[in-house]
């Protein structure tokens, strides 16, 4: 079952997404069952991308997943949170005047993969080609082409091998190029704006 009939996009009859009038989605995306997205703010998914079961995005600010990318089971992508080092109290249940809410971008950049039940919190920009391990916490961008396990990167991803491997795949998948809302790569891993 297709809960949503987005065009591109596979979604599931327990997926949930609130404030899709919010979302822009490229196309090859599936969203698994029981994954909950809750749009407050822009948000936009580009194409061949993967949110699998039990991951949450929500918090009010904006989020932008480039193209071949990967959220893993049980992740939470925060792009607000109350912040509790400073004057701020309460919760959602307290009016937001009284409370130190930040909220700000989450960018996860081309064939970027977050593992199983990390946390990123907001203002994180997630590199190309970065892995993310299982558990993580993410306080701070990552810099390109790292393996991560929270902020420190423990060795690198074969950034050569993942770009040829990548050309042929655009070989034997010309459509698959760019997605739909511009920018994308080059056989040689440049990336380029639509329309230029």
């Amino acid at each position: 079952m297709d809960r949503y009939s987005i065009p591109g996009v596979r979604t599931f009859e327990y997926t949930k997404i609130v404030g899709l009038d919010l979302i822009e989605f490229g196309t090859d995306i599936i969203i698994d069952d029981f994954v909950f997205i809750y749009a407050t703010n822009r948000m936009r998914f580009g194409s061949h991308i993967h949110i699998a079961s039990f991951t949450s995005i929500s918090g009010g600010g904006t989020l932008d997943m480039a193209d071949f990318t990967t959220l893993s089971s049980g992740v939470r992508v925060f792009t607000g949170s109350d912040d509790y080092t400073g004057w701020g109290f309460g919760n959602s249940t307290v009016p937001e005047p009284y409370r130190h809410v930040a909220r700000g971008a989450v960018q996860i950049d081309r064939f970027a993969i977050v593992g199983a039940n990390a946390v990123i919190l907001p203002n994180v920009r997630i590199g190309e080609g970065a892995a993310v391990g299982a558990g993580s916490v993410v306080t701070r961008d990552l810099a390109p082409w790292g393996v991560y396990i929270g902020n420190r990167r423990v060795r690198d991803r074969d950034r050569e091998g993942i770009l040829q491997n990548y050309a042929a795949y655009q070989s034997e998948h010309q459509s698959a190029a760019v997605s739909p809302q511009g920018g994308g790569a080059t056989a040689d891993g440049n990336t380029h704006e639509a329309g230029s």
